[in-house]
């Protein structure tokens, strides 16, 4: 599913990646944990298309993404590949509804389509009652779920989270965690998940540990 060979990345002077090597399988929820400035959300973002590796390969689904220019990974990020951040990023001026099917829009989505697919999103996320709020009108929690389905919106392979659970409190980080596994049950979505959460690093099928930059040891 996902195959990164030779990963390095620098910033000035500061080298974050050093020679990163990983393979995750489709279906596997792997957590990458480890100290502040270790390289895990950099490394996060070089697999999202997000940024850029100074040298090696990322392959996903077989497709070659290092030869990629800007405009065809930003199709191929949105088509494949789901994110969810600590913070949300949800869009303040736009509903739950609105937030949710933004992307299958702009993948080409017909508008009733998107609607139709975000609406059954929300219901199975338990926030069927709350379509028409906006995110300052929702709780922590809720606003996570909203960005869970949005990140499932255009049915990716790959859901990348950075810190999902961060910014929740112990109740919704638990059910959290919880609805990741019920969606690799029902829809075998694979996960990558950067976390200092020690209880969802503990839950994934694979733990891997970042230092210095490194892939240290994988658990």
């Amino acid at each position: 599913m996902i195959k990164a060979y030779g990963i390095c990345k620098s910033f000035g002077k500061l080298t974050v990646l050093k020679d990163i090597n990983i393979e995750i399988n489709r279906g596997e929820i792997v957590s990458v944990v480890g100290a502040s400035g270790a390289g895990k959300t950099t490394l996060l973002h070089i697999l999202g298309t997000i940024d850029k590796a100074d040298k090696g390969k990322v392959q996903i689904n077989g497709v070659d993404i290092s030869q990629m220019n800007d405009n065809k990974k930003a199709v191929f990020r949105n088509k494949n590949i789901g994110f969810v951040f600590q913070f949300h990023h949800l869009l303040p001026e736009f509903t739950a509804l609105e937030n949710t099917f933004l992307p299958a829009l702009i993948a080409g989505e017909s508008r009733r389509k998107a609607v139709e697919k975000a609406k059954h999103l929300l219901d199975y996320l338990k926030l069927s009652e709350r379509l028409e709020h906006k995110p300052s009108q929702l709780s922590g929690g809720e606003q996570q779920r909203v960005a869970v389905a949005r990140a499932l919106i255009n049915s990716p392979a790959i859901i990348l989270a950075d810190e999902p659970s961060g910014n929740l409190d112990s109740n919704n980080a638990k059910e959290l965690h919880q609805l990741f596994f019920n969606l690799r049950k029902e829809f075998n979505q694979t996960f990558v998940i950067v976390t200092h959460n020690e209880e969802l690093a503990s839950m994934s099928d694979r733990k891997i540990k970042m230092k210095d930059g490194e892939l240290s040891e994988n658990i």
